[in-house]
């Protein structure tokens, strides 16, 4: 008990002592240290904590939540190919540059290829559709006579019934800083890229807490003794920090926030959750306003590859324009470029990451960048243009530019490039036979003429410029383009029309009611009497068109039209026959795809399917089709665009395409020369030309000569098909003998085959003597018609 009571004496003792010497040094303390400091002490300590939890919470916040906006990407269609597939060799060729595949010795990665003759060895690429993941593997092609006769694969020589090859990325819908990224997970990455960037940013990452002091002050010394920049201190997780939450100014205030954000996040989040987000959210280079991050993007962009699929010097490269993407620009700078990647190289080797054999090989391989990179964010900003506008029906402008949203579309990069091809050089081959003062622009549309898909869009002569869109937007006079109306209509009478009823082109003036009067010429000045009726839309002939139409009606002719798939109001005036609507080229292309289809009006779309970032499926397009026309009358009309080519004002087509494919068409030429249009189709394909000015001043060409050699040009490029001429249960196609109108089975020099429903064609037989019929039946027309 003593000692016990003892101990606590002592211990009081020591406290008293302890207690007196606190209150000697506070008092020390107070007469050092003013209040004002004091205050000015413990506010710094409440707002240094305050700040610090702000921080920490936007740490939290951006990194586990959506941590970038990632932009919609638009994929043209992918190239199906089976066995006979009608498809040239040429056109294959230009499908695979196209698509960046490289041409090779021995393809023995993805995205090579090697031709001889007309076979093909080709190491696919793997991609990931709306139904499913194409793998990439080795296959053989073979081709005869422009089509497709064999494909194998070579890993276990079974044949491939369809083969698709990956799409050609066609653009994007970005956010407002224009950056653009392909998110990969750290599994999708090679290891030698990871141990690489790990070996030249920041070898000590796995052991530090997001800040490595003595690397600050090495770089410090280093810098001080060169008098300039040469070396950074910063830890991958500070470079992160810096991108990712703050700003490249070079202030001690951004440092500052740097480093303390870099302790949160490694506090907060593991190692290879910093290195993923590092790996996608570097910036490696810029593609006009289009801002190039992350290894996921950089490796398509720079080699036209998957991370994964990355070699050492391309690995090598990837690093080295970390540093400085503009200043190693391998575009801009080859030379440059090239020797970083080589020091990265070397700096491998050393580290006995790769081998010095390895290394010594790579360093005298080439860049091996791909140079096939439109300027800006798309090559075909026309198509694009559309693309946007159908999603905007569908969805919120913040989703397209921030979901990463995949996009395919039914574009046809080989057609949009043909079209782009034979507008350019033909434009540039009329605009020597205008006016000076005449600057010549164009559009062009195609589709499938059976599936309504668009093809190819181009709304300027210079094609990759996003301005005017004049496919779209463009509305002009369509002129003779609306006569297969006029003539559908009468045809829809079955009972009182067939393609040889006669009808009268002689001269006819009609009267408004406030007494003026309109009096329609034909483009020769010349009148022709009576004349079959297919013979008055394949010369396109005024005068017969318009009195074909007063008899029918307008109202009936304006009916027919918007059956056709006119939307907009048109007014039943007379000078609607000749083509006195306005309409876009796009628009115009919907009126002939109802034509082209059979009578089945479907809108043309130009998107097949939406996938999300996770490729779910979004949203499908599927074909929405209507029949508004009787088959029976389409097919006799499509018969007479026929003949428009083969012997009335498209006759011209035949310098370039062979007359056995027997497409339709029809020219268009609007009054004083202004606009000239051709409209045509074959068994697959639709396509609309407009040639004008944007001043709408007269260019001196008419639809046959202005509009028609680009059509024909561009028709000649496709591997189309013929518009067959099939008899089905109501219609027939018979020979004709153009002169007496009779059936032509007696060997007549001249011949047309003509569509009739069964029963109501010619009965007699043609002796070929010219024009009985005609001359027989013109009085009782006449006394008709007066």
């Amino acid at each position: 008990m003593v000692k016990r009571s003892s101990r606590r004496k002592r211990r009081k003792r020591k406290l008293r002592k302890n207690s007196r010497l606190a209150r000697r040094i506070s008092k020390k303390l107070k007469r050092l240290i003013p209040k004002s400091w004091k205050k000015w002490l413990v506010g710094f300590v409440l707002v240094f904590i305050a700040y610090s939890l702000y921080l920490n919470f936007s740490v939290l916040y951006q990194f586990e939540g959506k941590r970038w906006s990632l932009p919609a990407h638009v994929y043209a269609r992918p190239l199906e190919i089976y066995v006979g597939k009608k498809l040239s060799t040429s056109n294959f060729d230009k499908e695979l540059r196209l698509l960046n595949y490289r041409n090779t010795y021995n393809p023995s990665q993805a995205g090579t290829y090697n031709k001889i003759g007309n076979s093909y060895q080709i190491f696919t690429r793997k991609f990931s559709f709306w139904d499913g993941v194409e793998v990439s593997r080795l296959v053989g092609i073979k081709f005869d006579k422009q089509r497709v006769v064999n494909i194998v694969e070579y890993n276990n020589n079974n044949q491939i019934s369809l083969l698709r090859l990956d799409p050609m990325f066609i653009g994007g819908i970005y956010p407002a800083h224009n950056e653009d990224r392909l998110l990969i997970k750290l599994s999708d990455v090679p290891n030698l890229l990871h141990s690489t960037l790990i070996l030249v940013e920041d070898r000590k990452f796995y052991d530090h807490y997001g800040i490595d002091p003595l690397a600050i002050l090495r770089a410090l010394w280093v810098n001080l003794r060169a008098g300039r920049t040469v070396q950074g201190g910063s830890t991958l997780t500070q470079q992160l920090v810096k991108n990712f939450f703050l700003n490249n100014k070079r202030t001690l205030w951004r440092k500052a926030n740097e480093a303390l954000m870099s302790l949160m996040l490694e506090i907060h989040f593991e190692k290879k959750d910093i290195i993923q987000a590092y790996m996608n959210e570097i910036y490696l280079g810029q593609q006009g306003k289009r801002a190039i991050h992350g290894f996921g993007l950089g490796s398509q962009f720079y080699f036209d590859k998957e991370v994964g699929e990355l070699d050492v010097p391309e690995i090598a490269l990837m690093v080295a324009m970390i540093r400085g993407p503009h200043y190693y620009n391998p575009y801009r700078h080859p030379k440059r470029a090239k020797k970083r990647r080589d020091q990265i190289l070397d700096l491998m080797a050393s580290n006995k990451i790769i081998s010095q054999a390895s290394a010594k090989y790579s360093k005298q391989t080439e860049l091996g960048i791909v140079y096939n990179h439109s300027n800006g964010s798309t090559r075909f900003p026309a198509f694009m243009d559309l693309v946007k506008r159908q999603l905007r029906a569908t969805y919120k402008e913040s989703d397209l530019k921030s979901e990463g949203l995949q996009v395919f579309t039914t574009l046809d990069p080989i057609i949009q490039s043909n079209a782009e091809a034979v507008m350019i050089q033909q434009l540039n081959n009329l605009q020597n036979r205008v006016a000076k003062s005449v600057q010549l622009q164009s559009a062009i549309v195609v589709t499938n003429s059976i599936s309504a898909e668009l093809l190819a869009l181009v709304g300027d002569r210079k094609v990759s410029f996003a301005g005017f869109n004049r496919a779209l937007d463009a509305k002009r006079s369509v002129g003779s383009l609306v006569k297969p109306a006029v003539y559908l209509a009468a045809l829809m009478d079955d009972n009182n029309y067939n393609l040889i009823t006669p009808i009268s082109d002689a001269e006819i003036t009609l009267q408004a009611k406030n007494g003026t009067t309109w009096t329609p010429k034909n483009y020769d000045n010349k009148s022709h009497g009576m004349i079959p009726l297919y013979e008055g839309l394949s010369h396109s002939y005024n005068q017969a068109t318009v009195r074909l139409g007063m008899q029918l009606g307008l109202r009936s002719v304006v009916s027919t039209l918007k059956k056709l798939g006119v939307k907009q109001e048109i007014n039943p005036y007379p000078s609607v026959m000749l083509g006195s609507i306005a309409l876009s080229p796009y628009e115009t292309a919907e009126v002939y795809q109802t034509i082209a289809s059979g009578g089945f009006q479907s809108p043309i779309r130009a998107i097949r399917e939406v996938l999300t970032s996770a490729q779910d499926p979004l949203k499908r397009y599927p074909i929405q089709v209507k029949q508004t026309i009787a088959t029976a009358s389409i097919k006799q009309l499509q018969n007479a665009l026929q003949q428009v080519i083969k012997s009335g004002t498209g006759r011209s087509v035949s310098r370039w395409i062979n007359p056995s494919f027997n497409l339709a068409g029809k020219t268009g030429t609007t009054n004083d020369l202004r606009d000239s249009w051709f409209a045509g189709f074959s068994g697959k394909h639709l396509a609309v030309v407009w040639v004008g000015a944007d001043n709408n001043q007269s260019t001196g060409l008419t639809g046959a000569s202005g509009a028609l050699p680009i059509w024909a040009r561009l028709m000649k490029s496709l591997d189309t098909m013929p518009l067959e001429y099939n008899s089905d249960d109501e219609i027939e196609y018979l020979d004709i003998d153009p002169e007496t109108l009779l059936l032509n089975d007696s060997g007549c020099k001249l011949n047309v085959k003509l569509a009739f429903i069964k029963g109501q064609g010619p009965r007699g037989s043609s002796t070929c003597n010219s024009g009985s019929v005609i001359n027989r039946s013109v009085d009782w027309f006449k006394e008709i018609f007066n």
